[in-house]
């Protein structure tokens, strides 16, 4: 029996054996579409619910709800109804922060990363099937299923990323990123392609609007649940090791199973493993927090990608509610509109995966940080009641979302020490793909202050100008260095 840390093991020597290659190759390839499968799956609860549906849906229901001044009172808070879905998106990332930290470690100690991804987007979808129960003035309903549906989204997609560096070499993850989020938008147009022919024939089918909204909401957990069953059953149960190292840990578990049956101990054992995970991964997660501090170069880089996506994501997951309560965007337009997203930002990750394999991942970021600029800049002077100039500003997006996100996943990737990617993937999703905390809070507050969406939207301009000031200095070279890991040819 192996007693090898599979944290600490190294890189898997090249087989010289030329159909030992041939089945390695197979199995990374197998291991790799597992992988785009899981983007493709939970995809449909980014686009469908925090996207396009559930941001202005949840706020009529909040309305139906609010007293003679328009305010709602949820936990005895008084806040308006227009700002209840940021607010609970905010709130729903502050308690997210503490279950990623706790289970990126649980899964780098234990190895079931596969075990605790899948289980979380269980829950997730469960709670997103859930939503078809809003309705009238429940709000109170949406926002804990919202919650709930979130933190289980944010968990599961951090310990995912942890794959990455076992399922692509340092120079291959730029394109390998590029093609999980190529994937992700894909399946979650391909729902949205689905949801806005439903909505658009509501009346056809005898539904009430309210009703058809309910059931494209409960299709994204649907969908999220059964495609969740392909990464289940092809990645390993540890994240960050190669198909060869991912066969041998399971030999070597298999061994230790044998050999605790043989000695009677099994029993035992099992149950002092049920106890220590828990407590001693509480004990790691302390002593990660603080050796945290030995990198500071990857805490760097950690602070602009926080700041920059923030902003990135406050757009995605308000452009709904932007586009119906400022602009005057009906639903359906609404719905073309994150399709024409979802269909352009296939086409925009895969063109800036290339760019960056020519000019490098930094540039590129930074270049696509400076087209988040001026597409903020033209929706804050955008007229209302005009679907083409909002479909125009739809492209305009898309072309630089995937992409941007793809290359800083790619770039983080490498600056994580080996053995540590989920913990560290956990603290990189905390502003990830709809979840960040101060965009949205940021927003709700210029509306609070202002009354006009166009100046909540126009303040999430800090974001990026502070994300991409802070990405300059990051020296990319030596940050790598420091980790311990390979320095890509191209940076």
């Amino acid at each position: 029996m192996s007693t090898t840390n599979p944290a600490t093991h190294p890189p898997d020597d090249p087989p010289t054996d030329p159909s030992a290659a041939a089945d390695d190759g197979r199995a990374l390839r197998r291991m790799q579409f597992g992988w785009y499968i899981n983007d493709w799956a939970n995809a449909a609860f980014s686009a469908t619910v925090l996207t396009v549906f559930l941001g202005p849906y949840l706020t009529e229901v909040a309305k139906n709800a609010a007293d003679a001044n328009g305010d709602v009172h949820p936990l005895g808070l008084s806040i308006r109804a227009g700002s209840y879905f940021p607010y609970t998106v905010s709130f729903s990332v502050l308690i997210s922060v503490a279950v990623m930290l706790l289970t990126g470690t649980v899964a780098d100690r234990t190895g079931r990363h596969k075990e605790l991804m899948c289980g979380f987007a269980f829950v997730g979808s469960i709670a997103t099937m859930g939503m078809f129960l809003l309705d009238g003035d429940r709000y109170l309903l949406g926002g804990g299923l919202l919650v709930v549906a979130n933190i289980a989204y944010a968990v599961s997609v951090a310990l995912s990323y942890a794959y990455l560096p076992g399922l692509a070499s340092p120079d291959e993850r730029d394109a390998v990123s590029s093609k999980g989020w190529a994937y992700g938008y894909a399946g979650g147009g391909l729902l949205l392609i689905a949801n806005l022919a439903l909505f658009q024939g509501h009346e056809a089918l005898g539904l009430s609007s309210g009703t058809a909204v309910r059931i494209c909401l409960a299709s994204a957990g649907l969908w999220w649940a059964l495609f969740t069953v392909v990464p289940l059953l092809r990645l390993p149960s540890r994240a960050g090791v190669t198909p060869a190292r991912a066969a041998a840990l399971a030999a070597d578990k298999a061994d230790a199973a044998l050999a605790a049956l043989a000695t009677g101990a099994a029993g035992a054992a099992g149950a002092a493993r049920a106890d220590e995970p828990a407590a001693g991964s509480l004990r790691e997660l302390g002593r990660t927090l603080k050796g945290m501090r030995k990198h500071p170069l990857t805490l760097l880089y950690l602070a602009a990608f926080l700041c920059y996506n923030d902003g990135i994501q406050t757009v995605v997951s308000q452009a709904s509610l932007y586009g119906s309560e400022e602009l005057g965007m009906e639903q359906t337009s609404l719905v073309t509109a994150v399709l024409l997203v979802q269909v352009v930002a296939i086409g925009g990750a895969l063109l800036l995966g290339r760019i960056a394999q020519r000019y490098g991942a930094k540039r590129t970021i930074l270049g696509s940080l400076v087209g988040w600029v001026v597409t903020l800049a033209l929706g804050y002077f955008m007229p209302a009641h005009q679907p083409a100039w909002f479909y125009a500003l739809a492209c305009m997006i898309g072309l630089v979302l995937g992409g941007s996100q793809a290359l800083s996943r790619s770039l983080f990737s490498h600056l994580i020490p080996p053995g540590r990617e989920a913990e560290y993937f956990s603290l990189y999703k905390v502003s990830d793909r709809g979840t960040s905390w101060m965009g949205p809070l940021v927003f709700g507050l210029a509306y609070e202050l202002t009354g006009s969406y166009r100046s909540a939207i126009i303040s999430l301009l800090v974001f990026f100008v502070i994300g991409f000031a802070v990405l300059v200095k990051v020296p990319l070279r030596r940050a790598i260095e420091a980790v311990g890991n390979p320095v890509p040819e191209r940076l």
